[in-house]
C-alpha cells in the first residue's frame, strides 16, 4: 500500500499560535463540551472545544460557577481529550485557582494542562488579572482571556447583567488591550453590549471570541447545551437554540415509559432466545 498524501490525512490540529493567527480572517467557531460523545461532535465542525466551568450547572446543578473544583475540571477535561482530533482544546480555570498569586496559577494551570492534556486555558478578567497572565505566557503555558461579564464575579455584579454601558465602556477597552498585552492569544468578550464589542474587536490585534456580545467578533461561543435546547426554560437573549432536543427528549422518555408498562417494550426482537 502506498503512504497517504497529505490530502488524506487528518487535518492537523490547531494550536494557540493558529489561532491567533485567525485575527480578522475566517470566523473562530466554539462550543462548549464535557463528555468525549459530545467533544467528538464538537470536534468535527468547531475550531475550539471549550471545558468551560459551565459544567458546574449544566451537569451538576450548581447555582453558579463559583462552587466548580480543579477536580471536576479535570475529570471532564480528561474526558473531553478523549474525544478531540483536530479542535484547539481550551479548560476554564475555576474559581480561586488563580485569583491569589501569579505563582499559584501557574501551578493550578500547569496541573490543569499536565492532567487533561489541553492546548490552553481560559482566565476570567482584565486588568487586574493580566500580571498573572503575563506570568503564565512567559512560562509557556497559552492563556485565552475573558471579559465583560465574567460569570465567577457574579456576585460583584450583583447578578448577570449586561456589561459596556455608561462609564463601564472605558474599563472594558483598558481591560481587552491589558490582556492583550499580557499576552492572551484570545479574548472572549461576554455579554457586551454590541457596540463596544465591535469597537474592542477592531482595535486588538487577537481575536475576539462573542458570546452576547457583537457579530464583529473574530468568534462565537455557545454553551452547548444551549444551543441544542436541550433546557427548556432557559432561554438567555443571545442563545440562539439550533434544535429543541429538550423537547424531543421528554417526549421519547415518556413514550419510552408508556411502553413498558402497556407491555410493548421489550418486544420479541428485544430478546435472546435459548438456541443462537
Amino acid at each position: 500500500m502506498s503512504a497517504q498524501t497529505p490530502t488524506q490525512t487528518l487535518a492537523r490540529a490547531l494550536t494557540a499560535p493558529g489561532l491567533r493567527a485567525r485575527k480578522g480572517g475566517e470566523k473562530i467557531v466554539c462550543l462548549t463540551a464535557y463528555t468525549t460523545p459530545m467533544a467528538r461532535m464538537v470536534d468535527a465542525a468547531c475550531d475550539v472545544v471549550l471545558v468551560g466551568d459551565s459544567v458546574g450547572m449544566v451537569l451538576h446543578g450548581l447555582d453558579s460557577t463559583v462552587q466548580v473544583t480543579m477536580e471536576m475540571m479535570i475529570l471532564h477535561g480528561r474526558a473531553v481529550r478523549r474525544g478531540i482530533r483536530r479542535a484547539l482544546m481550551v479548560v476554564d480555570m475555576p474559581f480561586g485557582s488563580y485569583e491569589a498569586s501569579p505563582e499559584r496559577a501557574f501551578d493550578n494551570a500547569a496541573r490543569l494542562m499536565a492532567e487533561t492534556g489541553c492546548g490552553a486555558v481560559k482566565l476570567e478578567g482584565g486588568e487586574s488579572i493580566a500580571p498573572t497572565i503575563a506570568f503564565l505566557v512567559a512560562r509557556g503555558i497559552p492563556v485565552m482571556a475573558h471579559i465583560g461579564l465574567t460569570p465567577q464575579s457574579v456576585h460583584g455584579f450583583g447578578g448577570y447583567h449586561v456589561q459596556g454601558r455608561g462609564g463601564t465602556r472605558f474599563q472594558l477597552g483598558r481591560d481587552a488591550h491589558a490582556v492583550q498585552e499580557a499576552g492572551a492569544f484570545a479574548v472572549v468578550l461576554e455579554k457586551v453590549v454590541e457596540p463596544v464589542a465591535r469597537q474592542i474587536t477592531g482595535r486588538l490585534v487577537i481575536p475576539t471570541i462573542g458570546i452576547g456580545a457583537s457579530p464583529a467578533c473574530d468568534g462565537q461561543v455557545l454553551v452547548l447545551d444551549d444551543m441544542l435546547g436541550l433546557f427548556a426554560d432557559f432561554q438567555p437573549k443571545f442563545v440562539r437554540r439550533f434544535a429543541e432536543l429538550g423537547t424531543q427528549a421528554e417526549v421519547a422518555i415518556a413514550a419510552y415509559a408508556q411502553a413498558v408498562r402497556d407491555g410493548s417494550f421489550p418486544g420479541p426482537g428485544h430478546v435472546f432466545a435459548d438456541t443462537p
